[in-house]
């Protein structure tokens, strides 16, 4: 008698078992929408999917009365353009400190800096940020970049601290210098690793930029949200939280599936 443990499901039930939570939320959600209705119509806490389609067809294919824009992209595009921004200035800069820690000399005075830095909630300095970068583009991103790369980078530590001391002993014995260990050892150890933690600083990320657009800004996913939050918009609210669900679904998928396809090596067969 096989142990529940090791008990693994086949391909139709892991799909139901992966549909299961959702439907239940979605029944629970429909039946306290409809009871919450039938009680007040003019409820707002609640909306139909019915409510919602509208709302979203008004958002993303209606032209704004006053600026014309389609609203819904116009905020995607804004968002999406500062969070790429933001990624890439983290994870550019990860990966150059992680190789440096490689470094015992850069290492030391870097590693305790970094490990203090990660330890200041990132909201806290939000204000500081607009006081001294304003309210523009760069403070958005800024916050974005610092609050996931002090953890990007002690990750990147880590999986230096993994690479066997063998490897790095072999290579050097085959006269390679600081620079070819650090580009054809270390580097190709530490990318998919990055890959990796980028999918893990996603939501972190989305819920920097969300804070930052609502406190300061004239577009933006987060903007739109708390902008219509002030009228009980909730037929507004929920499809642009889902929205933000997919965006970031989506991104972590692209992001696996390139790790999976640049360094088949790297995550273990059959992982998701």
């Amino acid at each position: 008698m096989s142990r529940l443990m090791n008990r693994k499901p086949g391909r139709v039930l892991h799909l139901g078992l992966v549909l299961l939570p959702f439907a239940l939320l979605l029944l629970l959600y429909l039946s306290s929408s409809q009871a919450r209705l039938a009680e007040n119509p003019n409820d707002k806490l609640l909306p139909s999917f019915t409510q919602m389609a509208d709302a979203v067809e008004r958002m993303a294919f209606t032209p704004d009365r006053r600026t014309g824009a389609y609203l819904w992209w116009d905020d995607t595009s804004a968002s999406l353009k500062r969070l790429g921004t933001g990624l890439g200035i983290a994870a550019a800069a990860s990966l150059v400190l992680g190789l440096a820690m490689l470094i015992p000399l850069l290492r030391t005075p870097l590693s305790p800096l970094v490990t203090v830095i990660s330890m200041i909630p990132p909201l806290s300095i939000l204000p500081i940020l607009f006081i001294v970068m304003g309210l523009g583009e760069l403070s958005k991103v800024m916050l974005i970049v610092i609050g996931i790369t002090p953890v990007l980078i002690r990750d990147m530590q880590q999986r230096v601290s993994e690479i066997p001391s063998e490897l790095l002993i072999k290579a050097q014995t085959l006269g390679a210098n600081t620079w070819q260990v650090l580009i054809r050892v270390v580097l190709p150890q530490l990318l998919p690793r990055l890959l990796q933690g980028l999918c893990l600083a996603l939501g972190p990320a989305w819920l920097f930029l969300i804070a930052a657009e609502a406190i300061a800004s004239t577009d933006g996913l987060g903007y739109r949200i708390f902008l219509v939050r002030r009228y009980l918009a909730m037929d507004v609210i929920l499809p642009y939280v889902a929205w933000i669900t997919l965006l970031a679904f989506i991104m972590d998928r692209a992001l696996k599936g390139i790790c999976r396809g640049l360094f088949p090596w790297f995550e273990p067969k059959g992982a998701h």
